[in-house]
């Protein structure tokens, strides 16, 4: 096997693997035993037939999408080990020779880790936040507290009204057809959550256990499905629950039911502080944050488009991972399509790529790496996180794994270097 390597513009490579043509030769006998019982050749049981009469009859090229498909990879594999190339997006492949007692040759085109030349980046100026606390962020935090112990009481001698909630069955329709999505039963729905298209909420007050209602809406125009965006519908709902939420009261009582505290103005006290803390832990993180754009702004590096394609990509499935949701059910909750989400994306996933280049710059500037120490410090917190055993942990992060945990480790070392550097 043979390797060249050609630099592109802007921080991409593509190299040229060839193969042996006898690599190619088992590659397409491989493909052969994997499909050979689907061939009928009369004389022939299934799956007996001779590879040189399938060949014949059919030709070998029938073969060589399954032979690709079964070299490049190893041979991508083994060609990169090669090479000192740091690789920051997913190839590209071509296939450029295919052909039965012929080398195969493919090409790989990819994006490379972009140099980082820095600017300025000791002596920052960010000036500290002065912390305080007014009395109404305390008074809100004790109202999220009430919400959240209040109970709901059913109700049944009242019509709705805004901040009820609802169970309600409901069957949309547009010019007298329903369509699908637009049927549901004992669907919960809190009046002025905004859950609903716009104008839905609204008709539903005023209206009585039990009743029947048709509701007439407008889709948005950026409606997620083409179908329906902008057209006018009818939902006929039933009102099949009211219910209301009761606040217990704010008092002494209140205070030694939902903390430690015995009087309401000691858990006051408990919250003023909380909130201090809360708020202190942001502004630090916020100057960090200022710091480091600074930092990054100082900068200049030129940044493949693949690699940016690449974070977006990863931007996109952690966004629905951490949402517990299929793309479908995003794009249709949103409103959004697929294009959309990934332009909006793009900016984030620039500025993460922007500010990981520059740390690991200023990691390698200033000789900042991971202990040994700090690799089992970030154990110990993880584990306690995962409430898993520290030599447990270990067992499982090992390898490249444990290459890229060192590898955040010294980057946000960087980060703290730059923080104690600033004014």
């Amino acid at each position: 096997m043979s390797l060249q390597v050609e630099n592109l513009e802007h921080n991409m490579a593509k190299v040229t693997i060839e193969v042996e043509a006898a690599k190619l030769d088992d590659a397409i006998k491989q493909a052969f035993n994997k499909k050979k019982g689907q061939f009928n050749v009369p004389g022939f049981r299934k799956g007996k037939v001779p590879f040189q009469l399938i060949a014949k009859e059919y030709g070998v090229e029938i073969f060589y999408e399954d032979a690709a498909n079964i070299l490049i990879p190893d041979a991508y594999a083994e060609a990169m080990k090669d090479t000192d190339l740091e690789i920051v997006s997913r190839p590209e492949i071509d296939v450029t020779q295919l052909e039965k007692g012929k080398d195969f040759i493919f090409t790989a085109t990819f994006a490379l880790k972009p140099e980082v030349t820095l600017g300025d980046y000791k002596g920052i100026e960010v000036p500290k936040t002065r912390v305080t606390v007014k009395k109404d962020e305390i008074e809100e935090e004790l109202k999220k507290v009430q919400e959240q112990n209040a109970r709901e009481i059913t109700i049944e001698d009242r019509a709705v009204k805004d901040g009820d909630i609802l169970t309600i069955d409901y069957s949309g329709s547009v010019d007298g057809v329903k369509f699908e999505g637009g049927t549901a039963e004992d669907q919960t729905l809190v009046i002025g959550s905004g859950a609903f298209i716009p104008g839905f909420e609204e008709q539903l007050v005023g209206k009585n256990l039990n009743e029947t209602a048709d509701i007439n809406v407008t889709f948005p125009e950026e409606y997620h499905a083409p179908d329906l965006a902008g057209k006018d519908a009818v939902f006929t709902v039933t009102v099949k629950a009211i219910k209301e939420k009761e606040l217990p009261e704010l008092d002494d009582e209140f205070a030694a039911e939902v903390s430690e505290f015995e009087t309401l103005e000691d858990y006051k006290a408990d919250i003023k502080e909380k909130i201090r803390d809360r708020k202190k832990e942001a502004a630090n993180t916020e100057r960090e944050n200022k710091i480091v754009d600074a930092a990054v702004e100082a900068a200049t590096m030129d940044i493949p488009e693949a690699m940016i394609e690449e974070q977006v990509q990863h931007e996109f499935a952690q966004r629905l991972s951490y949402q517990g949701l299929s793309m479908e059910q995003y794009l249709m909750f949103s409103g959004m399509d697929a294009q959309k989400f990934a332009d909006d994306l793009k900016p984030q996933a620039v500025k993460r790529i922007e500010t990981r280049l520059v740390l690991e710059a200023i990691a390698k500037a200033e000789d900042i790496t991971a202990s040994e120490e700090d690799f089992k410090a970030e154990l110990e917190k993880m584990a306690g996180m995962y409430q898993m055993e520290t030599e447990q942990l270990e067992k499982i992060i090992q390898g490249a794994q444990k290459d890229q945990m060192m590898d955040d480790i010294a980057v946000q070392k960087a980060v703290d270097f730059l923080v104690g550097e600033a004014k």
